[in-house]
């Protein structure tokens, strides 16, 4: 069995890999990481080229939602998207917060970080920052996020707990996640489960749904609500290359099912207003300067 630094490592060895893939070949496999389907096309990936502030050269077909068209984003905000890759859901969520807002992009993997820098200058945008770091220990001071994203990615991370109380931690209070990810109803064939590359691909590290529910619950976050769910069909000519043609009938015919949902929670607190001052609230303050008080 794996250690979890030997996962971490997998994973990012592979997506250093697909940082440089075409999307269409990422959208055709599990994640990009497993060998592609010549009979399903967008395998878990959604949609985004109708999307205000999409940009086509940051999207590598590697979601299994849309998070962002969920995340509640308000002009001004500070979003924070875990596993940023080449920056897809950071420019989304840009174009939600407007200038006045900001948006921190983190991924572990070098090459993913240098594609979405480069996208950024290419967009010309200064609010959009990608740092480089775990998402279990974000580089990111306490109560700094108005809402975290993510994207198909806490799937890959072998502590998933670790995640959701480094989020807790990262949010203001009063703030709130939208994030989508792979979750399982019943288990996985282990010939499925132990494979690294399916690991990779999004599917062997995916924990039961309740579970998953359970962690947010745990850690203190409220309001839990699934805004979106999926069903996530591997193709025969996937599963094929890990199980029998035994395996592959109970499989398909059994209790298991693997999903794509998108899960909403809110951290208790009240949520300070953003303060604002305009040019007529200073000219009719008590205190404002004018010809007739003599200190003009």
């Amino acid at each position: 069995m794996n250690t979890e630094q030997e996962l971490k490592e997998i994973v990012r060895e592979k997506y250093s890999k697909i940082a440089l893939q075409e999307k269409d070949l990422n959208a055709a496999s599990c994640c990009g990481a497993t060998s592609t389907s010549n009979k399903i096309y967008n395998i878990m990936m959604d949609d985004y080229t109708e999307v205000d502030g999409y940009a086509s050269d940051a999207d590598l077909g590697l979601g299994c939602g849309l998070p962002t068209a969920f995340a509640h984003i308000n002009k001004g905000d500070t979003v924070i998207d875990l596993g940023s890759g080449a920056g897809n859901d950071c420019f989304v969520a840009r174009h939600e917060t407007g200038a006045e807002g900001k948006v921190i992009g983190i991924d572990f993997t070098e090459a993913m970080i240098t594609k979405a820098r480069e996208n950024a200058d290419k967009l010309g945008y200064n609010n959009v920052e990608f740092r480089s770091g775990d998402i279990e220990s974000m580089p990111v001071v306490d109560s700094t996020a108005d809402v975290v994203v993510s994207n198909c990615v806490l799937n890959l991370v072998p502590n998933k707990q670790a995640v959701i109380k480094d989020i807790f931690r990262v949010l203001k209070p009063g703030g709130h996640f939208s994030i989508s990810d792979i979750v399982l109803v019943g288990e996985l064939p282990d010939a499925l489960r132990k494979d690294a590359e399916m690991y990779a691909g999004c599917v062997a590290g995916a924990v039961q749904k309740g579970d998953y529910l359970g962690f947010i619950e745990q850690q203190g976050f409220h309001n839990i609500t699934i805004q979106k769910e999926k069903t996530i069909t591997i193709p025969n000519d996937i599963l094929e290359k890990y199980l029998t043609t035994e395996q592959m009938d109970s499989f398909q015919n059994g209790n298991t099912g693997i999903f794509s949902v998108t899960v909403f929670a809110e951290k208790p607190g009240v949520k300070t207003p953003k303060f604002k001052v305009k040019i007529a609230d200073l000219n009719t303050s008590s205190n404002a300067c004018t010809p007739e008080s003599g200190c003009c």
